[in-house]
């Protein structure tokens, strides 16, 4: 490939306009001779879903970006609970207090105040919208060409697919790429709090309420609304082809027929959800990529087309955004030469990304063997010899269907299931992924690079 000379201007096309394109774009704004231009196919640029959290790794990278003190809305997260849905049972409290010098508190908040904190920083003319990707194609030194659906194209010295699971970017570059249906699928809605709260005192902490296979999240995410997240396990061997829903209106009997062992007070905030509000959104995953970068560094992933865990960890919008402002630093350090640029991307956030894979796997895999101990030892409900307690994490969002199989025909009682599925095991450090400083990561990988 052709390298540009160091003053030309490089163009860089983001496609996607979540948190990842925002933080993306706001990053490559502020370097030189950088031409950014963000493409959403949505006609007005609003969030779909409910509530997103906000940890110390988030915050680490919105004060890098100049963002995190446009973000002022959000209720403190200091507890999480995780209970028996059923009984009521806590089986687990994590108190999460402010980490040493730790400016911000971790916050639930609704997703379109992150994204209007990000837009008040993105510069005018940088959105371009109703611009759906339709494919890509590899131009060689000349670039790549971007296709839209309305018939338009345009050509980018860099590509940066921001653009969510369901890549249109990853497709492109990776065509061998496939995503499957994990079996969970996930219906959101915000409503108003205190009504919530009048039903059960315990609803004003954020918690999981968990069955076997299905859980409900209930959580404030400030003025005066909260949300409600609940999810449901279905056999992708017989769901699959059915289950394409993104964000789309279903029905409350529908959503309020998979929780019928639950509480009265859980089935009535259930209820609350007004007609039309609750969305449903089908959970995809795919396999671990050996590279984030295409075409002879004309290609990037960021944000979850690079990793696609189907939110897994409950920190997506943190690493969208750390991915992004990693991309500018490193394409600052080597003067907009992105082929250079994009291989110190890949050798920064391909092992991250490895190590969480690696550690679902190890979840899992822990998991199935505490149940595999409970058949063979006969464990009846209520002994209270669950799995110790882990890292205090909890259960975030998106990794809770480790439990899939079963009505306790095989001896395992339904509250030791919801114990296998709550509690982590080994006491595992965590703190590399909620309190990652990617502004520390970064200085640490340039001093590397020097030392070469």
């Amino acid at each position: 490939m052709l390298l540009k000379a160091p003053e030309e201007v490089l163009r860089v096309a983001i496609i996607g306009g979540g948190p990842g394109g925002l933080s993306t774009a706001i990053a490559l704004s502020q370097i030189a001779n950088v031409d950014v231009r963000l493409y959403e196919q949505a006609s007005v640029l609003r969030e779909v879903g409910a509530g997103i959290s906000i940890g110390q790794n988030s915050w680490n990278v919105l004060e890098l970006l100049g963002v995190a003190d446009t973000l002022t809305s959000g209720h403190v997260t200091a507890t999480v609970l995780n209970l028996n849905g059923k009984t009521g049972e806590e089986v687990h409290r994590m108190a999460r207090p402010p980490a040493p010098g730790q400016k911000h508190a971790n916050i639930r908040t609704q997703r379109t105040q992150l994204q209007s904190a990000l837009l008040a920083h993105v510069k005018p003319g940088v959105i371009q919208l109703s611009k759906k990707l339709a494919r890509m194609v590899d131009k060689g030194a000349d670039g790549v060409e971007l296709v839209f659906e309305d018939g338009t194209a345009e050509v980018a010295d860099l590509v940066v697919g921001a653009d969510g699971i369901r890549s249109v970017v990853r497709d492109s570059a990776w065509p061998e790429y496939e995503l499957k249906f994990t079996g969970t699928t996930i219906w959101r809605a915000l409503l108003s709090w205190d009504a919530v709260v009048a039903l059960d005192g315990r609803f004003a902490t954020t918690g999981w309420w968990h069955g076997p296979t299905t859980h409900v999240w209930l959580s404030p995410v400030g003025d005066g609304l909260g949300e409600i997240a609940a999810r449901a396990w279905h056999d992708p061997a017989v769901h699959s082809a059915s289950k394409v829903s993104w964000g789309v209106p279903v029905g409350n009997e529908h959503v309020e027929s998979h929780f019928p062992e639950y509480l009265p007070q859980i089935r009535a905030a259930l209820a609350q959800v007004e007609t039309g509000d609750w969305r449903e959104f089908a959970a995809f995953a795919g396999p671990e990529l050996d590279r984030l970068t295409a075409w002879d560094g004309k290609v990037v992933l960021v944000g979850d087309a690079s990793h696609a865990l189907s939110g897994a960890f409950g920190s997506g919008a943190g690493f969208a955004m750390e991915d992004g402002w990693v991309l500018a630093q490193a394409l600052q350090k080597f003067n907009n030469d992105a082929v250079r640029a994009l291989q110190v991307f890949d050798a920064i956030r391909l092992p991250y990304y490895a190590r969480m894979y690696s550690h679902l796997a190890a979840e899992a895999a822990g998991r199935e063997a505490k149940l595999v101990q409970l058949r063979s030892e006969g464990v009846k409900e209520g002994n209270g010899e669950g799995v110790k307690e882990g890292n205090g994490e909890g259960v975030k969002e998106g990794d809770g269907e480790g439990v899939k199989e079963g009505d306790g025909d095989d001896g395992v009682s339904y509250d030791d299931r919801v114990r296998v599925k709550v509690i982590k095991g080994g006491g595992k450090d965590m703190s590399w992924i909620y309190a990652n400083d990617i502004g520390a990561v970064w200085r640490k990988a340039v001093e590397g690079l020097e030392e070469e």
